[in-house]
Formats: C-alpha cells, structure tokens, sequence
C-alpha cells in the first residue's frame, strides 16, 4: 500500500501515513527545517517539532536515544550576548534519525535491535561530520585573517578541496551503512 498525504488540521503541515500507520513528518517540512537550522536545534526546539506535527515524542526518550548511541550528543554552543551561558545544540538531522527509529519500532523492531543492527555508526558519522564542519570553519576562519599572505589562494583551493574530500568520505560512509541495514532488515524480515 502506498503512502497517502494527510492534512493535519491544527499545524498546517502535511503529514504521511506508511503502511504500519505510523505517522511521518512530510519530506517538505524536514527540507524546509533543515535550510531554516542550518546551526542545529535544542532539545525544546526539537520536542516542539513533534509536538506542533502531532508525533509523540518526549525530552527524556531524546535522552535516552543519545544515551544508547542513537543519536549524537548535541554540542555546546555559546548564546550571543555577554554573560549568556551556552546551550546544546544537535544536528537538525536528528529529526530524521528520530523519525526513522520510531518507524523501525512501529516494525515490532526493539531499542537494542536498531542499536546493533541498523543504527550502528550513525551516531558515529554525525560526530565526524560535526568535527569536521569544527575544523573546516577554523580553516575559514584563520585564511581569512591571512587573505592577504604568499599563498593564500594556493591554501584556498587545498581547503576547498578538503571539504569536498570530506563529503565524499561522510557520504560514502551513508551509503555503506545505508547497504549494511538494508541487509540486515531483509534478513530480519526472512527470518520472521
């Protein structure tokens, strides 16, 4: 059975049912989410895009998700302003991360099977890539200072080529997983 749109009437976003009824995020609303966070979201900005779409979600099942693996730890980053404390901050992806989880236990999957068999570098690779974006705006940050240094164009080009490097590994390395997972659930599934 194929996917069918679902108006929700109290947040004016699409939503989809699959064919376990469970109740996803429409693809729109998670690319439009995804440009408009860029930096990452918190905890209560993350628990307000599941309220405000009608999927149960809960600040401690968030934490426990990052406790298992699941999800990354979200990174502190300081608020603007003097004396403004710093809060954490996760990857927008984690919404998706959070959606597929929730989906894979709508499947009678449990918490311990999509830790080792589906989930199992996930949290891995979104540390990597937060890392990287780390060290690549450190690159940014100090060539900018020097733009006008013997070589700096030379070092530019070296950069950009870096980051390009980086989504090629960071990519791959989704698509491995990706394969991996999809083997394993059609292992699953034959074994039922």
């Amino acid at each position: 059975m194929r996917s069918r749109p679902v108006q929700a009437e109290r947040c004016g976003t699409t939503l989809a049912t699959n064919r376990a009824n469970f109740i996803v995020i429409d693809p729109r609303t998670l690319q439009q989410l995804e440009r408009s966070h860029p930096q990452g979201l918190t905890s209560a900005e993350i628990l307000d895009v599941f309220a405000r779409n009608e999927v149960p979600f809960s600040e401690a099942t968030l934490r426990k998700y990052v406790q298992l693996g699941l999800l990354p730890r979200s990174v502190r980053v300081g608020k603007k302003g003097k004396h403004q404390g710093s809060q954490g901050v996760y990857p927008v992806s984690v919404v998706r991360q959070i959606l597929r989880i929730k989906q894979m236990m709508s499947e009678s999957y449990t918490i311990e099977q999509i830790q080792k068999e589906f989930l199992f570098i996930r949290s891995d690779v979104e540390q990597l890539e937060q890392l990287l974006d780390g060290i690549f705006n450190k690159l940014d940050e100090v060539r900018n200072q020097r733009r006008r240094e013997n070589g700096a164009q030379a070092v530019a080009r070296d950069v950009i080529d870096a980051r390009t490097l980086s989504r090629d590994l960071l990519s791959r390395l989704a698509a491995i997983e990706s394969r991996l997972t999809t083997r394993a659930r059609m292992e699953s599934v034959a074994a039922s």
